[in-house]
């Protein structure tokens, strides 16, 4: 077949398979386009699940009447100048309107503030029909009817019309978040109306419109986020902890105004929770990054979903820290929806206070207990017994420490000075107290504690993990992880640029017991591996460590594994479920969470405490 120039049409209907996957595709970009228009009020009404109708109604600065025949022309655009690198629109390619015209039957009606009347133009099937004048406010309104029609295999990977309006609702959230002094309204025959009234830009404005997506519980249980770090800007919300969900639909991230799914901030928010989150759980997170265009590639995919930045690793740098300070700033609070199960279990009505599942999505405490090694209460000690970090049975080969490392635990949690000297204050100084004052042990498993204005219930076993953990973790990285030289060098081979990548991270893999070093131009020598692995698959571990670093620059992968053996003797060292304690030792336990950043969860993800106010008790027995 001889080469020829394809058609316009053609061209368009390309063009379209890119730009419009799905109906939400088309709400996305109409509702960009009248944002970038100025928009305070935007209005969608959809059918079908956006296959039979979706229609955009916007009160924006409006198309003049001899400009609406190129506003479906490709690559026509009002929003971008001579500058490829200073995008400050949402839109800018000027794809859209022509890929959904070749698709499609649409039109355009629209009208500008001095426009004595407004005008129309449609396109149907990529043919274009004559302006003519119309009736309409100030103001564009788009109609799409009959997506795909011109493209009918298109229709065959549409998904059932509930999951089409689910997408579509997730898309205007998404958008909303982001520009919160608009007014938005979604209705139509296929769903039930949403309605996201306008704030305004202040950060309690953006915070109110952020409750209005995810629902109230969520700045109830947020943290704020404030960084900048070499001209980037980070601000936001994140959950802590003990609030997290089982997927990350609710992690939302925008880049200069625009919503983006980039895997770079994903993962650096996995990274940043991995201390305090289990793999399976996920934190909600609202984050704003502002920076200069210039530094941003907005223009990678014609869905503009993605983003490319020029330092990837100052971003996730950006991100990690400024979370991580966030969490530890924070100090320890519990998440209010336990607070809400327990009120809920305790009505009239409720079958009983356990659950279908774990609180969290993770496994139950029981599950968890006994896959640490022991079940229900360990003779070994009794209850006169003080209470130690229990790390006598460790053994080196199985993740232990030594003997120097012992002599830091030995005057753990429950036994330094600083938690001790709580127990010499009197009660009504620690009903002041973030976690108030003992009352009691109920089921040799939970701590009953008082504060002020509320009833607090800690898990012993799930806090004093943590408690372990941290001081496991602190003297792991206080110093260089100790490790243990290979009979014989472990020589993996690589791609030259994996092994260059390794060989300049060579210091910071020396810290944490790894001592790799180049062996020829396609190769790397494993000297020295960690002492806490164990025997362990080096291969494997060298070529991990290559993808990570190539895809993030960093060398968390093995940070991650040593933190794991730590959480595993934690788990191990930690106070028994069944072990009897003196209120001494619980006030003392009770202190020391509070003086340790993250402790509201467990190594696991699990929450280590509830906190019950006293006005919600008062009001079960109805005196409220």
């Amino acid at each position: 077949m001889p080469i020829r120039q394809l058609s316009e049409t053609m061209i368009n209907q390309i063009a379209a398979g890119e730009v419009i996957e799905r109906p939400a595709s088309v709400v996305k970009e109409l509702v960009e386009n009248a944002l970038d228009a100025g928009a305070a009020r935007v209005e969608i009404v959809t059918a079908g699940g956006g296959l039979n109708l979706i229609r955009v109604t916007d009160d924006g600065s409006g198309i003049p009447e001899k400009e609406l025949a190129l506003a479906i022309a490709r690559h026509c655009t009002s929003k971008l100048a001579d500058n490829i690198h200073d995008i400050r629109s949402l839109g800018f390619r000027g794809e859209a309107l022509p890929s959904i015209g070749s698709v499609a039957r649409l039109s355009i009606r629209s009208r500008t503030a001095n426009g004595d009347t407004a005008a129309e133009i449609g396109i149907e099937g990529g043919r274009v029909s004559a302006v003519k004048p119309a009736a309409a406010n100030r103001g564009t309104t788009v109609e799409v009817r009959d997506l795909f029609f011109a493209t009918p295999a298109r229709l065959k990977f549409m998904k059932g019309e509930r999951a089409e309006s689910s997408a579509t609702s997730d898309v205007i959230k998404r958008i909303a978040i982001a520009f919160p002094a608009v007014r938005f309204t979604l209705a139509g025959s296929d769903r039930s109306t949403l309605e996201l009234p306008a704030t305004d830009d202040s950060p309690e404005g953006r915070l109110r419109r952020v409750a209005q997506v995810m629902g109230a519980d969520f700045p109830e249980n947020a943290i704020a986020i404030d960084a900048v770090r070499d001209g980037v800007h980070l601000a936001g919300h994140v959950s802590i902890p003990s609030f997290s969900r089982a997927n990350a639909l609710q992690q939302y991230a925008y880049v200069n105004g625009r919503p983006v799914r980039d895997k770079l901030i994903a993962g650096a928010i996995r990274g940043a929770f991995a201390d305090v989150l289990p793999r399976d759980r996920h934190a909600v997170t609202v984050l704003f990054l502002t920076l200069d265009p210039a530094i941003v590639d907005v223009n990678v995919h014609p869905a503009k979903a993605d983003v490319r930045f020029r330092d990837p690793g100052l971003v996730r740098g950006l991100i990690v820290g400024a979370i991580r300070e966030a969490l530890a700033n924070a100090g320890i609070r519990a998440a209010t929806s336990g607070a809400a199960g327990m009120m809920a279990a305790f009505r009239p009505g409720a079958a009983s206070y356990a659950h279908s599942g774990p609180a969290n999505g993770h496994r139950s405490y029981e599950a968890a207990y006994r896959a640490s090694g022991s079940a229900g209460f360990d003779p070994a000690r009794s209850p006169q017994r003080p209470l130690d970090m229990g790390f006598e049975n460790t053994e080196p080969g199985n993740g232990g420490f030594g003997e120097n490392d012992q002599a830091a635990f030995d005057a753990g949690p429950l036994h330094s000075a600083d938690a001790r000297a709580g127990q010499t204050e009197t009660a009504e100084t620690l009903l002041g107290t973030v976690l108030g004052a003992a009352r009691a042990q109920v089921h040799e498993n939970y701590i009953v504690a008082q504060t002020r204005d509320s009833l607090i219930i800690v898990d012993q076993h799930a806090a004093h993990e943590r408690l372990v953990y941290e001081a496991l973790k602190n003297a792991l990285h206080a110093r260089a992880v100790p490790s243990q030289m290979l009979l014989l060098p472990e020589i993996v081979d690589l791609p030259e640029e994996d092994a260059e990548r390794l060989a300049m991270h060579s210091e910071t893999l020396a810290r944490f017991g790894l001592a790799v070093e180049r062996f020829g131009p396609g190769a790397v020598a494993v000297r020295e591996t960690p002492s806490m692995l164990g025997e362990t698959n080096v291969q494997q571990l060298v070529r991990d460590l290559a993808d990570e670093i190539a895809d993030n620059d960093t060398v968390d992968t093995l940070k991650e594994r040593l933190d794991r053996i730590a959480a595993t003797m934690a788990c191990h060292g930690s106070v028994r479920s069944g072990r009897l304690l003196k209120p001494e030792e619980m006030n003392a336990l009770l202190r020391q969470m509070e003086a340790t950043p993250g402790s509201g969860t467990c190594n696991h993800g699990r929450p280590t405490y509830i906190e019950l106010k006293l006005a919600d008790i008062e009001r079960l027995f109805g005196r409220r």
